[in-house]
């Protein structure tokens, strides 16, 4: 039997699992921006950040936070020109690898879930760069190619994790914090890899059964 998915159940996944996911990504991204203070106040065409507004959820471990964040997870990128246009356009190209493999039925096993996955994430994320930058009040008044290079992700789930302060002691033992996107992405990825586990067993088995 084919593993290629049709056209019809391809939209249907994007329908019923991406579309419900990235709203949710979104609302909760914007619930966050208009709840909480911005991280940066902006003197003279320079950034500086100032007290974070957290709001703990459960003490000690889960909080709520707004962060901005322009590169990649640990903040990679953060603060520099190049990572809201270079990371807008690395999204837009994964968006595309994904869609043409998931067409050619490159997904199987558990991993045929994750595209309807990684597409949410992604589109969430990439309408985060797309737009936030347009709706920060510092910068108005700025050009338009100015307010898309502020584009940035919201994240806004902040965990601190035991003994994560051992393994990067500057993060205090608090975990990147991150979103709905990225733990829709984080998922994907974690089919991704059973699902390559699965068939390296099958393979070792085949392999064995031949011998």
């Amino acid at each position: 039997m084919s593993t290629t998915p049709t056209k019809a159940r391809m939209i249907r996944l994007v329908l019923l699992i991406s579309l419900p996911l990235y709203i949710l990504d979104q609302i909760t991204k914007w619930w966050t921006v208009m709840n909480f203070k911005l991280p940066f106040v902006v003197i003279e065409g320079q950034k500086y950040a100032v007290p974070e507004d957290t709001r703990p959820v459960i003490e000690g471990f889960f909080n709520l936070v707004r962060r901005h964040n322009q590169g990649v997870a640990f903040g990679i990128g953060n603060g520099t020109t190049w990572a809201p246009v270079v990371f807008l356009f690395v999204l837009v190209i994964a968006l595309a690898g994904i869609t043409y493999f998931w067409k050619k039925g490159a997904f199987t096993g558990p991993a045929k879930w994750a595209p309807p996955l990684l597409i949410s994430g992604i589109i969430g994320n990439l309408t985060d760069r797309l737009f936030q930058g347009f709706w920060l009040e510092p910068y108005k008044d700025a050009s338009f190619m100015e307010r898309l290079g502020q584009g940035y992700v919201v994240d806004f789930l902040d965990f601190k994790i035991p003994g994560f302060e051992k393994i990067m002691p500057s993060s205090g033992g608090h975990w990147p914090a991150f979103n709905v996107a990225d733990s829709c992405i984080t998922t994907a990825a974690v089919l991704l890899f059973c699902t390559a586990l699965l068939e390296a067993w099958k393979e070792f088995k085949e392999k064995k059964a031949k011998a």
